[in-house]
């Protein structure tokens, strides 16, 4: 395995090149290493946390200071692959608290990269961190955020909305976005902002095309509380060698293109 460091312009190379991008949950340390020795190039601590390990309905519990105790412990885990964190529900309010959140995540906890969710109306904020020189993941679809105004549903289906989320993306590149996530939006839509954008696309639950694939770790694991979503998989299941084996399984799934597939593209 490359022993260098997973940088924004390594990822930018890959994209250019046509590699897929590999991205996990993780949200301590022992999975962090275990991911990564596995071939993960990204690490997200998603404010997912708040439904796999705090136990809640939704992702709005979750505090920035349990996202940066939970960064920090991924960091410290983590010895090669990007970091990116999730600024938690309300702490991107306005620009400056969002660099504040921002800076708190990165200083604090370590992360290399925050995520933040939603289209033009963060471009301010976006803009705001990304002149200060901190790297911005835009996240737009299915925003969980959001979910008591949007429900859990495919974003995009009808041209209005795949024109909104169209702008949205450009909107947040220019506003300075390093990399933009796409969670339950139409293939053909993903491929198109995948297709338009410089940055790279990570995706989940919306197709083959974007540059990367992103899934929470208890979904590949089989673990998840409740019902698995759709686009996901259980690695785990089938497999000898336990966690390291399913997250290996992962990266060459998505590295030879075999995940997704066209079981796992939301109807």
């Amino acid at each position: 395995m490359n022993d260098k460091p997973v940088t924004l312009s390594s990822l930018r190379a890959m994209k250019a090149r046509g590699e897929k991008i590999v991205c996990l949950t993780a949200y301590d340390a022992g999975f962090a290493r275990v991911l990564e020795d596995a071939g993960v190039e990204v690490l997200l601590v998603g404010d997912s946390l708040g439904n796999v390990v705090q136990g809640h309905g939704t992702t709005l519990p979750v505090t920035l200071d349990d996202m940066v105790y939970h960064t920090a412990c991924v960091a410290r885990g983590s010895r090669r692959a990007l970091v990116m964190s999730d600024l938690p529900f309300a702490s991107d309010a306005t620009p400056l608290r969002a660099l504040d959140s921002a800076a708190r995540l990165m200083a604090e906890g370590g992360a290399h990269m925050v995520k933040i969710e939603g289209g033009r109306v963060m471009a301010e904020a976006v803009r705001t961190l990304s002149d200060r020189g901190l790297p911005v993941c835009g996240h737009l679809g299915l925003l969980p955020q959001s979910v008591h105004k949007t429900g859990y549903r495919v974003q995009g289906r009808d041209a209005d909305g795949a024109a909104r989320l169209l702008a949205d993306a450009r909107e947040l590149e220019e506003a300075g976005a390093d990399m933009l996530l796409l969670e339950c939006v139409p293939a053909e839509l993903a491929a198109q902002v995948s297709g338009n954008a410089r940055v790279p696309v990570i995706g989940i639950g919306a197709g083959a095309s974007c540059d990367g694939q992103v899934l929470v770790l208890y979904d590949v694991l089989g673990i998840t509380p409740g019902k698995r979503p759709s686009f996901a998989a259980d690695f785990l299941s089938g497999t000898t060698g336990g966690v390291a084996a399913a997250a290996t399984a992962y990266v060459r799934a998505v590295k030879e293109g075999a995940f997704p597939a066209a079981e796992h593209i939301p109807a």
